[in-house]
């Protein structure tokens, strides 16, 4: 009859993400690399449904980049390109 249209969202959306940071318990302020991925092309940090991690390591590693910011490590906004 009619072909199936929601499978593919469905799918989808129950598809885990891969978590970055793996069994982690401590992210270091220092480690800038690993810090950028979980910022936005705006400086703004990204939420646990796009990053994959666990909760507790979402608070660690906004804790880290606000630490990283202080300390001039990580921008606080992106640069204006004009």
């Amino acid at each position: 009859m009619y072909p199936r249209r929601g499978r593919k969202r469905q799918d989808q959306r129950n598809r885990k993400r891969p978590n970055p940071l793996g069994e982690a318990r401590h992210v270091d302020y220092f480690d800038t690399k690993l810090l950028q991925k979980f910022i936005n092309d705006q400086g703004r940090i990204l939420p646990r449904r796009l990053t994959g991690v666990t909760a507790f390591q979402q608070r660690q590693v906004a804790r880290a980049i606000k630490h990283a910011r202080a300390l001039a490590l990580l921008p606080f906004v992106a640069q204006d390109i004009n």
